[in-house]
């Protein structure tokens, strides 16, 4: 009986896979249900019956994805591969990326982008597209870097030119201690138009943030005290959405001390999908609170960062 089975299995795998016969076709073939047939087929697979190899320039981590998922409760987990030379792994990372973002944002109206290295490269290798109704805006103000072209502004403009579609912009930095200041930044004309975008994203796209990330711009390393009052700084495992957060990724600014210029942290989280892009060793401590705080509902690592995670948590 397993010998006629197995043949069973092949042969069905056979008609849909070599033969490209449609379910329905197989269904009437061989007198089984459209859900038997899709049983069988998983069954071929397991079984090992048909395997499928799938040519690319990566190679994902299969076993750590599943550790990691299981581990965190997050389904849309990617694990690629450190390549053999480490030169090319940024190169790989941000190719990946780039079509897994055009993939998720093919239906998406208003997409949320932020700054940094691995964002830009990610955006380099986006392909030429046409789309209606799409608009790339900033949900928070700029990360000082106003002469880099890794700033926030470039990367909205930068997607758009991509598609021909319009941006949205918000002239003003990321921390405004002055609460009067950073008030009345919300009325006026200039910022009015991104905000308003803002508030209705279907994705954010992100890297994450470390203590020395904030330490890398002078002034918000010389205030950082009154950027994030009554914050513990040695408890940041991680920023992001310019929020500092820990390791069990709680944010650790309260609503009325938060000084970030940006639609309010509530709503940032109610955004149906946030990506974050986590390529660099440095940041696995970020990634993990991020991954403990369900802070995203998509995340892209590298190899390396996923094993330093693993080995910490010991699983």
């Amino acid at each position: 009986m397993d010998a006629e089975h197995n043949q069973l299995l092949a042969t069905l795998a056979q008609d849909y896979y070599l033969s490209k016969m449609a379910i329905s076709d197989i269904s009437k073939k061989y007198h089984l249900s459209r859900y038997l047939i899709m049983k069988y087929l998983d069954e071929a697979l397991v079984s090992g019956i048909v395997s499928i190899n799938i040519h690319t320039d990566y190679d994902r981590n299969a076993k750590l994805e599943r550790t990691l998922q299981q581990h965190f409760k997050i389904k849309n987990l990617i694990v690629i591969k450190d390549p053999t030379n480490p030169q090319d792994r940024d190169q790989i990372i941000a190719t990946f990326a780039a079509n897994q973002v055009q993939s998720l944002i093919r239906d998406c109206h208003t997409v949320g982008l932020t700054w940094g290295e691995t964002i830009y490269a990610m955006l380099d290798h986006f392909n030429k597209q046409t789309a209606s109704q799409l608009t790339f805006t900033q949900f928070m103000g700029e990360n000082m870097r106003y002469h880099s072209s890794a700033a926030s502004m470039q990367m909205v403009q930068k997607a758009a030119a991509k598609y021909d579609v319009p941006y949205q912009t918000i002239p003003g930095p990321l921390y405004i201690i002055n609460d009067q200041a950073r008030t009345a930044l919300y009325q006026e004309p200039a910022f009015t138009a991104a905000f308003t975008a803002a508030r209705r994203m279907d994705i954010i796209i992100c890297g994450l943030g470390t203590r020395q990330s904030i330490n890398s711009i002078p002034a918000w390393a010389e205030n950082t005290d009154r950027i994030f009052p009554g914050v513990d700084l040695g408890k940041i495992a991680g920023v992001a959405f310019g929020r500092p957060y820990d390791l069990h990724g709680r944010f650790l600014v309260s609503p009325e001390n938060d000084k970030t210029l940006s639609i309010p942290l509530d709503q940032i989280m109610q955004v149906p999908r946030r990506l974050a892009i986590v390529q660099r060793k440095s940041k696995f401590q970020a990634a993990r609170g991020a991954l403990e705080g369900k802070l995203f509902t998509d995340m892209i690592l590298t190899e390396s960062v996923a094993l330093r995670i693993t080995d910490a948590l010991g699983i």
